[in-house]
């Protein structure tokens, strides 16, 4: 009898390319709440929990564009939905809010008064946000993006991915973009 043993290694599932989630909602504050609920879900199961500054960055992010989507875009009897595409590799992630209103644009407001009760959510934005803007959307309505950068300490080592540009839908629709920086 032969006392061979024979030994197999597996190289561990890579890690994808390009993490991504897409869900629509009903425009209405409960879908909302539960779409920021669902992205900082879905950040921690791609390894960013909940108490990180990615994971906090996103909540607000995907709250902001999702109320707006809400009170400026909805059209009775449509909802909105949210696409995050997460590349590892460039640290960046990007989240998009579509709604069915293609006539209402968000329009960066003037500085609001001490007094004003709203005006500030794109003000928000454009403070966490490396880069955002609008799209249209097929058939019908608009896409309102933002992307902001990962902290390098709470990316996931060794993962590999391509550059938001490479992501179909990303950068291909004409729009308005406004970029924060040099």
């Amino acid at each position: 009898m032969d006392n061979t043993v024979l030994k197999t290694t597996t190289a561990p599932d890579p890690e994808p390319e390009l993490r991504e989630f897409t869900q629509q909602f009903p425009a209405t504050p409960r879908g909302a709440r539960l779409a920021r609920r669902l992205a900082v879900r879905r950040m921690e199961e791609w390894g960013y929990p909940p108490a990180t500054d990615a994971s906090c960055t996103v909540a607000l992010l995907v709250a902001e564009l999702a109320s707006n989507a809400v009170r400026h875009g909805r059209v009775p009897g449509r909802g909105f939905r949210l696409r995050m595409a997460c590349a590892t590799a460039t640290r960046t992630i990007r989240i998009e809010v579509s709604d069915a209103r293609e006539d209402r644009l968000p329009a960066f407001p003037a500085a609001p008064t001490v007094d004003d009760e709203a005006g500030r959510g794109l003000i928000l934005v454009d403070l966490l946000a490396t880069r955002w803007g609008t799209a249209p959307r097929v058939p019908v309505g608009k896409t309102v993006w933002a992307e902001c950068a990962l902290e390098a300490s709470e990316c996931i080592p060794g993962s590999t991915g391509r550059d938001l540009e490479d992501i179909p839908g990303s950068n291909d629709s004409p729009g308005v973009e406004r970029r924060r920086g040099p």
